[in-house]
C-alpha cells in the first residue's frame, strides 16, 4: 500500500526495507515520495542517521549487520506471571 504522504523516521526505514528489493523508484513511491527519489534518499539517509544505522544504499538495509536497529525500536510482550497448574 502506498503511503498518502512522505514517511519519516522509523516508519520510513521499515517501508524502505520492505521495498528494497524492488529498487529505489518503487520504494520511493511506496514510501510516499512519488517520483522524487532524491528526496526519498535524503529522508532515508536522515532517518538512518537518527537511528544509528549505516546504510549507503537501499539494499544495505537488508544486510544482517544493519538489523540491530530493529531491536532498538521493538518491544517484547510477555505475561507478568506464569500460567498453568
Amino acid at each position: 500500500m502506498t503511503a498518502q504522504s512522505p514517511l519519516t523516521g522509523v516508519i520510513l526505514v521499515d517501508c524502505a526495507k520492505a521495498n528494497a528489493k524492488s529498487g529505489p523508484a518503487i520504494a520511493a513511491q511506496q514510501c510516499g515520495y512519488g517520483d522524487d527519489t532524491a528526496a526519498f534518499r535524503a529522508a532515508l539517509r536522515a532517518a538512518c542517521d537518527e537511528m544509528g544505522v549505516e546504510a549507503d544504499s537501499l539494499l544495505d538495509l537488508l544486510n544482517e549487520d544493519n538489523q540491530a536497529w530493529s531491536a532498538q525500536i521493538g518491544y517484547e510482550a510477555a505475561p507478568d506471571s506464569q500460567t498453568g497448574n
